[in-house]
């Protein structure tokens, strides 16, 4: 074995693993997530919320995909699937699955659909859901708009009751 063979595999050492656990049946993650069939497995995922236009669907047996066209721009209307996206996620997990959230990154598009679901299925304030989002993936920053969509969304949910207002 040469020094390129250590190189490697210390590489693969730090490289980040490439979802993280949020919630026992909801997981957050970059694009090379949803190609990670034997870490899918193991987690039980039987759900990927591709929230991108462009990358490639999960080609796990038994996973199915739902895909939230959106780019990662603060001008996209992301808010428009967030209630049908959420309810698919819910009854995913309901039936004893679990699901993945990614996007490119898993950075700004996954973290915020991971959030608004949090808020709607777990009765977490925005703020609290976000928390919870970013101590799994201290990376999860959504964009500017997304933010205050996800401020609307709240809102929605409070006015609903599905949420308590906060003091």
């Amino acid at each position: 074995m040469g020094p390129g063979a250590d190189e490697s595999r210390g590489a693969a050492e730090v490289a980040p693993p490439p979802f993280v656990r949020v919630a026992p049946s909801l997981f957050l993650g970059n694009a090379r997530a949803a190609r990670a069939t034997e870490l899918l497995a193991c987690a039980g995922v039987t759900l990927c919320v591709n929230v991108s236009r462009q990358q490639p669907g999960p080609r796990a047996p038994g996973v199915t995909e739902l895909r939230v066209p959106v780019f990662d721009d603060p001008a996209e209307d992301l808010l428009a699937y967030l209630e049908p996206t959420c309810a698919a996620m819910e009854a995913e997990v309901r039936a004893g699955g679990a699901c993945l959230v990614y996007c490119k990154n898993g950075r700004s598009r996954s973290a915020a659909v991971c959030t608004a679901y949090l808020m709607r299925h777990q009765g977490l304030s925005l703020t609290r859901a976000f928390q919870m989002v970013k101590s799994a993936r201290p990376v999860a920053e959504p964009n500017a708009g997304f933010w205050s969509q996800l401020q609307k969304y709240e809102e929605a949910l409070q006015a609903q009751s599905f949420l308590p207002r906060e003091p």
